[in-house]
């Protein structure tokens, strides 16, 4: 499975705990060259895929603060 897939497939927090980690280990440093591309390319996908999902949880937030408003009126 690709590190793509892998973060597409991940829950958010599964996706935002393991974000933390890649910014830990690139401010830590010591990593060659390819390995920190390699891992700030893994914590891009990792950060898209935590914007898909609250931007999913904030639709769903607003349409239920819409059906509830709509039944009030």
């Amino acid at each position: 499975m690709s590190e793509q897939t892998r973060a597409e497939t991940s829950s958010y927090e599964q996706a935002r705990d393991e974000l933390v980690e890649v910014v830990r280990a690139l401010e830590a440093g010591g990593l060659s060259l390819d390995d920190s591309v390699a891992l700030w390319e893994r914590g891009e996908a990792l950060a898209a895929r935590c914007e898909e999902q609250l931007a999913g949880a904030r639709e769903r937030v607003q349409s239920a603060l819409g059906s509830r408003s709509e039944d009030t009126s």
